[in-house]
Protein backbone atom coordinates (compact mmCIF):
# COMPACT_ATOMS: atom_id res chain seq x y z
CA UNK A 1 0.00 0.00 0.00
CA UNK A 2 1.30 3.27 -0.81
CA UNK A 3 0.74 6.94 0.42
CA UNK A 4 -0.83 8.75 -2.47
CA UNK A 5 -2.12 12.46 -0.92
CA UNK A 6 -2.67 13.52 -4.75
CA UNK A 7 -6.01 11.08 -4.60
CA UNK A 8 -7.05 13.55 -2.06
CA UNK A 9 -5.63 16.56 -3.25
CA UNK A 10 -8.05 16.03 -6.85
CA UNK A 11 -10.76 16.18 -4.77
CA UNK A 12 -9.70 19.95 -3.96
CA UNK A 13 -13.17 21.61 -4.91
CA UNK A 14 -15.09 19.70 -2.58
CA UNK A 15 -12.60 19.64 0.14
CA UNK A 16 -12.34 23.27 0.09
CA UNK A 17 -16.16 23.57 0.50
CA UNK A 18 -16.48 21.22 3.14
CA UNK A 19 -13.88 23.40 4.86
CA UNK A 20 -15.59 26.35 4.13
CA UNK A 21 -18.80 24.67 6.00
CA UNK A 22 -16.22 23.27 9.02
CA UNK A 23 -15.02 27.39 9.23
CA UNK A 24 -18.45 28.74 9.28
CA UNK A 25 -20.21 26.51 11.82
CA UNK A 26 -17.38 26.48 14.13
CA UNK A 27 -17.14 30.55 13.73
CA UNK A 28 -20.66 31.13 14.07
CA UNK A 29 -20.97 28.40 16.92
CA UNK A 30 -18.24 30.08 19.12
CA UNK A 31 -19.72 33.46 18.80
CA UNK A 32 -23.47 32.31 19.06
CA UNK A 33 -21.97 30.25 22.34
CA UNK A 34 -20.02 32.57 23.87
CA UNK A 35 -22.95 35.17 23.64
CA UNK A 36 -25.43 33.11 25.23
CA UNK A 37 -23.29 31.86 27.60
CA UNK A 38 -22.48 35.32 28.89
CA UNK A 39 -26.62 35.76 29.05
CA UNK A 40 -26.94 32.62 31.30
CA UNK A 41 -23.63 33.48 33.32
CA UNK A 42 -25.64 37.00 33.63
CA UNK A 43 -28.68 35.14 34.46
CA UNK A 44 -27.34 33.32 37.07
CA UNK A 45 -25.99 36.15 38.96
CA UNK A 46 -28.47 39.07 38.55
CA UNK A 47 -31.70 36.81 38.16
CA UNK A 48 -32.38 35.38 41.87
CA UNK A 49 -32.87 31.87 42.17
CA UNK A 50 -36.02 30.99 40.28
CA UNK A 51 -33.80 31.88 37.49
CA UNK A 52 -30.24 30.44 38.90
CA UNK A 53 -31.79 26.91 39.45
CA UNK A 54 -32.99 25.80 35.71
CA UNK A 55 -29.97 27.58 33.93
CA UNK A 56 -28.07 25.64 36.62
CA UNK A 57 -30.14 22.13 35.82
CA UNK A 58 -29.69 23.11 32.08
CA UNK A 59 -26.10 23.82 31.86
CA UNK A 60 -24.96 20.98 34.29
CA UNK A 61 -27.07 18.51 31.94
CA UNK A 62 -25.46 20.02 28.74
CA UNK A 63 -21.64 19.58 30.32
CA UNK A 64 -22.80 15.89 31.59
CA UNK A 65 -23.77 15.14 28.37
CA UNK A 66 -21.80 14.15 25.36
CA UNK A 67 -22.26 16.48 22.17
CA UNK A 68 -22.67 13.44 20.48
CA UNK A 69 -25.73 12.36 22.01
CA UNK A 70 -26.78 15.65 22.12
CA UNK A 71 -26.67 16.47 18.44
CA UNK A 72 -28.34 13.05 18.05
CA UNK A 73 -31.02 13.79 19.68
CA UNK A 74 -31.95 17.23 18.41
CA UNK A 75 -31.94 16.04 14.95
CA UNK A 76 -33.16 13.00 14.79
CA UNK A 77 -35.59 13.16 18.13
CA UNK A 78 -36.38 17.13 17.22
CA UNK A 79 -39.10 16.10 15.13
CA UNK A 80 -41.19 13.84 17.62
CA UNK A 81 -41.18 17.78 19.02
CA UNK A 82 -42.15 19.75 16.33
CA UNK A 83 -38.55 20.95 15.91
CA UNK A 84 -37.89 19.95 12.15
CA UNK A 85 -34.44 21.07 10.91
CA UNK A 86 -32.17 20.57 8.30
CA UNK A 87 -28.53 19.31 9.00
CA UNK A 88 -26.71 22.69 9.02
CA UNK A 89 -29.05 24.53 11.20
CA UNK A 90 -29.30 21.80 13.36
CA UNK A 91 -25.49 21.53 13.81
CA UNK A 92 -24.82 25.11 14.30
CA UNK A 93 -28.06 25.44 16.93
CA UNK A 94 -26.62 22.33 18.28
CA UNK A 95 -22.81 23.61 18.68
CA UNK A 96 -23.84 26.57 19.80
CA UNK A 97 -26.41 25.11 22.65
CA UNK A 98 -23.19 23.11 23.54
CA UNK A 99 -20.66 25.75 23.93
CA UNK A 100 -22.73 27.97 25.92
CA UNK A 101 -22.76 25.12 28.57
CA UNK A 102 -19.27 25.85 28.88
CA UNK A 103 -18.96 29.48 27.68
CA UNK A 104 -22.08 30.40 30.83
CA UNK A 105 -19.12 28.94 33.57
CA UNK A 106 -15.94 30.03 31.89
CA UNK A 107 -18.02 33.80 32.46
CA UNK A 108 -19.54 33.14 36.17
CA UNK A 109 -16.00 32.08 36.75
CA UNK A 110 -14.86 35.13 36.19
CA UNK A 111 -17.58 37.50 37.65
CA UNK A 112 -16.35 35.45 40.79
CA UNK A 113 -12.81 36.16 40.40
CA UNK A 114 -12.99 40.08 40.19
CA UNK A 115 -12.77 41.76 43.96
CA UNK A 116 -16.03 42.61 45.54
CA UNK A 117 -14.45 46.13 46.76
CA UNK A 118 -14.62 47.16 43.29
CA UNK A 119 -18.40 46.18 42.69
CA UNK A 120 -18.97 47.69 46.03
CA UNK A 121 -17.49 50.83 44.89
CA UNK A 122 -19.78 51.31 42.00
CA UNK A 123 -22.56 50.77 43.94
CA UNK A 124 -21.90 53.42 46.25
CA UNK A 125 -21.05 55.59 42.98
CA UNK A 126 -25.03 55.07 41.89
CA UNK A 127 -24.38 53.25 38.82
CA UNK A 128 -26.92 50.45 38.02
CA UNK A 129 -26.53 46.94 37.71
CA UNK A 130 -26.06 47.06 33.72
CA UNK A 131 -23.46 49.87 33.92
CA UNK A 132 -21.45 47.60 36.92
CA UNK A 133 -21.36 44.47 34.16
CA UNK A 134 -20.46 47.34 31.32
CA UNK A 135 -17.53 49.13 32.83
CA UNK A 136 -16.64 47.02 35.84
CA UNK A 137 -16.90 43.37 35.09
CA UNK A 138 -16.42 42.79 31.80
CA UNK A 139 -13.16 45.10 31.43
CA UNK A 140 -11.88 43.28 34.57
CA UNK A 141 -12.95 40.19 33.56
CA UNK A 142 -11.81 39.90 29.89
CA UNK A 143 -8.16 38.96 30.96
CA UNK A 144 -9.43 36.07 33.35
CA UNK A 145 -11.56 34.32 30.67
CA UNK A 146 -9.81 34.74 27.73
CA UNK A 147 -7.31 31.66 28.06
CA UNK A 148 -10.16 29.22 29.19
CA UNK A 149 -12.12 30.58 26.47
CA UNK A 150 -9.86 29.90 23.62
CA UNK A 151 -9.57 26.44 25.02
CA UNK A 152 -13.25 26.50 24.99
CA UNK A 153 -12.65 27.96 21.14
CA UNK A 154 -10.72 25.32 19.94
CA UNK A 155 -12.84 22.51 21.83
CA UNK A 156 -15.20 23.62 19.62
CA UNK A 157 -13.51 23.34 16.72
CA UNK A 158 -12.94 20.19 17.12
CA UNK A 159 -16.35 18.75 18.05
CA UNK A 160 -17.37 20.11 14.32
CA UNK A 161 -16.13 16.80 13.18
CA UNK A 162 -19.25 14.79 15.26
CA UNK A 163 -21.64 16.74 13.42
CA UNK A 164 -21.22 14.22 10.38
CA UNK A 165 -23.02 11.83 11.86
CA UNK A 166 -26.40 13.82 10.90
CA UNK A 167 -25.02 14.49 7.73
CA UNK A 168 -23.52 18.18 7.33
CA UNK A 169 -21.59 18.68 4.97
CA UNK A 170 -18.62 19.50 6.84
CA UNK A 171 -14.83 18.63 5.93
CA UNK A 172 -14.99 15.35 8.02
CA UNK A 173 -17.88 13.98 6.06
CA UNK A 174 -16.58 14.80 2.59
CA UNK A 175 -12.96 13.59 3.32
CA UNK A 176 -14.08 10.30 4.83
CA UNK A 177 -16.35 9.85 1.86
CA UNK A 178 -13.48 10.61 -0.53
CA UNK A 179 -11.45 8.42 0.98
CA UNK A 180 -14.37 5.49 1.36
CA UNK A 181 -15.20 6.10 -2.75
CA UNK A 182 -10.74 5.72 -3.60
CA UNK A 183 -10.07 3.90 -1.23
CA UNK A 184 -7.54 6.15 0.49
CA UNK A 185 -8.56 6.01 4.41
CA UNK A 186 -4.95 6.79 5.18
CA UNK A 187 -4.57 9.77 2.82
CA UNK A 188 -7.73 11.20 3.88
CA UNK A 189 -7.48 11.12 7.79
CA UNK A 190 -4.15 12.20 7.80
CA UNK A 191 -5.64 15.09 5.63
CA UNK A 192 -7.97 15.45 8.15
CA UNK A 193 -5.71 15.61 10.92
CA UNK A 194 -3.18 18.49 9.69
CA UNK A 195 -6.33 20.65 8.99
CA UNK A 196 -7.35 20.53 12.41
CA UNK A 197 -3.92 20.66 13.44
CA UNK A 198 -2.97 24.16 11.75
CA UNK A 199 -6.28 25.35 12.47
CA UNK A 200 -5.30 25.14 16.57
CA UNK A 201 -2.11 26.36 16.24
CA UNK A 202 -3.27 29.59 14.30
CA UNK A 203 -6.37 30.04 16.95
CA UNK A 204 -3.80 29.29 19.90
CA UNK A 205 -1.42 32.05 18.29
CA UNK A 206 -4.22 34.22 17.69
CA UNK A 207 -5.58 34.24 21.34
CA UNK A 208 -1.66 34.35 22.62
CA UNK A 209 -1.86 37.55 20.51
CA UNK A 210 -5.16 38.63 22.00
CA UNK A 211 -3.98 38.19 25.44
CA UNK A 212 -0.69 40.14 25.13
CA UNK A 213 -2.23 42.83 23.69
CA UNK A 214 -5.12 43.15 26.15
CA UNK A 215 -2.40 43.04 28.71
CA UNK A 216 -0.36 46.01 27.75
CA UNK A 217 -3.76 47.51 27.04
CA UNK A 218 -5.42 46.92 30.89
CA UNK A 219 -1.65 47.95 32.78
CA UNK A 220 -1.07 50.66 30.45
CA UNK A 221 -0.26 53.79 32.60
CA UNK A 222 -1.76 55.81 30.26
Amino acid sequence: MTFDINVILAQLPAILSGAGVTLLLWIAGTIGGAALGFLVAVGRRYGGRIIDWPLGLAVEVLRGTPFLIQIFLLYYGGPFIGLALDPIPAGLLGLTIYGAAYFSEIFRAGFAAIPKGHIEAAECVGLSQGQIVRRILLPEMTMLVLPPAINMAVILMKETAILSIITVPELTLTVSAIGSQQYAFVESLFLLAVFYWVLVEVTDKLGRYAEHRLSRYRFSPT
